[in-house]
């Protein structure tokens, strides 16, 4: 799929790389989604397919908030405050503890509804907002959008199949 450079394109991105992760995400036994069995994002972890959710829904609800503050005027530390760029593995981490304690259900569940508020918030803004000048250093904020939603989307459910044939049958 070609890197988006328009609102519709992004919108399209985000929901079809969504749609063909919750497929994968289908296939995941619910007795086996706790099972930290599938490599984490900080060297020399594991993690389970519900923390890859919880990830997902983490980074998700953090791009809303930078659009957020955007929208009010404020400053955004990116990535977020207390982490830098190269302390990713750590702020994964968080994301993990931060929804552990819900199921994998339930994960998905909030997973599918931040999405959708993402893909609501991107349609409230132009081709322009999005894409005619750079946001955070060089990228626009589409592009930051992008990396930070459909990109994990796409690596998430190779993840997922990878993690499938390897742990349930």
């Amino acid at each position: 799929m070609a890197i988006p450079t328009t609102k519709d394109e992004l919108i399209s991105a985000i929901n079809g790389r969504f749609a063909k992760l919750d497929a994968a995400l289908d296939a995941v036994p619910l007795d086996i989604a706790d099972e930290r069995s599938m490599e984490g994002h900080a060297k020399d972890t594991m993690m389970s397919v519900n923390n890859l959710v919880s990830y997902l829904i983490g980074w998700n609800e953090l791009v809303l908030k930078w659009l957020d503050q955007d929208a009010k005027g404020k400053d955004i530390e990116f990535p977020e405050v207390g982490y830098k760029w190269n302390e990713l593995g750590a702020l994964a981490q968080k994301f993990y503890e931060d929804y552990s304690e819900y199921s994998f259900e339930e994960n998905r569940n909030k997973f599918a509804a931040v999405k959708d508020q993402l893909v609501s918030e991107i349609s409230k803004r132009t081709d322009e907002e999005l894409y005619g000048s750079p946001w955070h250093g060089k990228w626009t904020k589409g592009r930051m959008i992008q990396f930070n939603s459909s990109s994990p989307y796409e690596n998430a459910k190779g993840r997922v199949r990878k993690w499938l044939k390897s742990n349930a049958g």
